[in-house]
């Protein structure tokens, strides 16, 4: 500070020894404000710095089938969605390192909407960890892009027993805020749910990447937008069977229509598409 203030005044000296400065009598101007202190990031992450697990999506083509399987079928999936998902090339691909899930407009077994819905089951399970997924959204009425994680024992337990863990899901015509929230219950009719959102000022997550991450230890759950903080909640919450200590699979899709977002009007364009550079997964 002693230097900043030498620096500061010497011009002022000069000045004034110059009569070319400063009229009689007026009030010197004051010193210019300190600068601010250094930006502290908010997350102090604990885990390795090399992914235990990550799909980059380099390889143009099909998604690399060692670490995804494909959900097919137009059933609803619980929610009254519109969309038959399937495993072709038109609603999922890797192109120039990214993976696309395209949701489309198109008359397809019995329904007129398709798209794809990837999962890491019976390929890659976890428990615990940090996991980044940088990620493009889409946006319309009717869209419902989701990055999300279930119990990998869904099938002995049910949902919501098994645990559900969305990391981000977003509604097409809310393209500026997005979603997490956990789901557990022993039985659908315990079904509980806590969960927050997050909204960007004067942009919406289709015009540019986002990092979404999950901070996830034995009895606690964290989440961020682009390394800021905007859910936590732990064991304590919940008040019941606490599912999140066990192993999990990710889910990446799009849903189209369904009780959450309504269904597409006049106003939804197509295709519409869910772009992700790559995701990672951190341990100790």
């Amino acid at each position: 500070m002693k230097i900043f203030k030498l620096k500061f005044l010497l011009p002022i000296a000069i000045c004034f020894f110059l009569n070319g400065c400063s009229k009689s009598g007026s009030t010197p101007s004051p010193p210019p404000p300190p600068p601010p202190p250094p930006v502290v990031p908010t997350v102090q992450w604990e885990f390795e710095t090399n992914p235990v697990w990550s799909d980059e999506f380099d390889l143009n083509g099909s998604p690399d089938h060692s670490k995804w399987n494909f959900e097919l079928g137009g059933n609803g999936w619980g929610n009254n969605e519109l969309e038959n998902y399937t495993d072709r090339k038109q609603n999922s691909f890797v192109s120039n390192g990214n993976l696309i899930i395209e949701a489309r407009s198109e008359s397809y077994n019995g329904g007129q909407y398709t798209s794809a819905r990837m999962i890491t089951k019976n390929k890659k399970t976890f428990t615990y960890g940090r996991v980044d997924i940088r990620a493009k959204l889409p946006k319309t009425k009717g869209i419902w892009p989701a990055l999300w994680m279930l119990g990998n024992n869904i099938d002995a337990v049910g949902w919501p027993a098994c645990g559900e863990i969305d990391i981000m899901e977003l509604l097409g015509q809310e393209p500026s805020k997005m979603y997490n929230t956990i789901h557990y219950g022993s039985s659908a009719a315990t079904h509980g749910s806590y969960g927050t959102n997050y909204s960007l000022t004067g942009e919406s997550f289709d015009e540019k990447f986002h990092v979404f991450s999950m901070d996830w230890k034995e009895d606690s759950i964290k989440m961020f937008v682009d390394d800021n903080q905007v859910f936590a909640c732990n064991k304590s919450v919940v008040g019941q069977p606490y599912p999140f200590n066990s192993d999990f699979f990710f889910i990446f899709n799009i849903a189209v229509g369904g009780n959450w977002p309504g269904s597409p009007d006049g106003s939804t364009v197509f295709p519409q598409r869910m772009i992700v550079d790559y995701i990672r997964v951190f341990q100790k």
